[in-house]
């Protein structure tokens, strides 16, 4: 699995805990990586997208309502509205990363984490977002930072606050963090269990 997989699903599993709780301040964030830290190399992309989809979450929110076909954001399940969330923030804000990617991801994820259903539900929102994207149809809500986030030093807190440090990748001594395990979706880190079951049969991750 490569490492933007695993801080793509990382994220996800960081968004959902914090949309359980109705509560996606600095100190949830903070909790939710004092159970399971990223490693080092998943670091700076998993925190390039919980920033990204925190500062624009209501735009996102929005776009995602839009072209849900009369789906609303509470109807969906935690999985889908984040790994959706994701997703639409990689095609509007990252230039970087081809749309059919984000959505490829955001399927295979959804499939993985998610119901029989997700994979479809998914992909039928999120392409059209795609298609309207590509068409000139949308007024973009962000725009890609100059550089993907710096993984600073200090708490959690720290980390999610794009202001915060200004090191480089290599540039600090940085302790191995322990490889998170598997998350559940039945009760949120009152003890180190896993936060969002996945399934059984593995998928194949879609991008290098």
């Amino acid at each position: 699995m490569g490492t933007r997989r695993k801080a793509r699903e990382l994220a996800m599993q960081a968004l959902f805990f914090m949309d359980v709780r109705r509560d996606f301040s600095e100190e949830t964030f903070d909790r939710f990586c004092a159970n399971f830290a990223p490693k080092p190399d998943v670091r700076p992309f998993f925190l390039r997208l919980i920033r990204g989809v925190l500062r624009s979450q209501t735009e996102l929110d929005a776009l995602i309502e839009r072209f849900s076909e009369h789906w609303s954001l509470g109807r969906m399940s935690g999985v889908d509205r984040n790994v959706m969330r994701i997703a639409v923030y990689e095609m509007v804000c990252c230039r970087d990363i081809p749309a059919k990617v984000s959505i490829n991801e955001a399927v295979d994820i959804g499939k993985k984490f998610g119901t029989e259903e997700s994979g479809a539900f998914i992909n039928g929102i999120v392409d059209s977002i795609r298609a309207a994207v590509e068409a000139g149809e949308l007024q973009l809500p962000c725009s890609e930072p100059e550089a993907p986030p710096s993984a600073p030093a200090g708490n959690a807190a720290e980390r999610l606050n794009p202001a915060a440090g200004s090191a480089t990748e290599d540039s600090g001594k940085e302790r191995p963090t322990p490889t998170p395990g598997r998350l559940k979706a039945k009760k949120a880190l009152k003890s180190s269990r896993p936060l969002v079951k996945r399934k059984k049969k593995e998928q194949l991750p879609s991008e290098e």
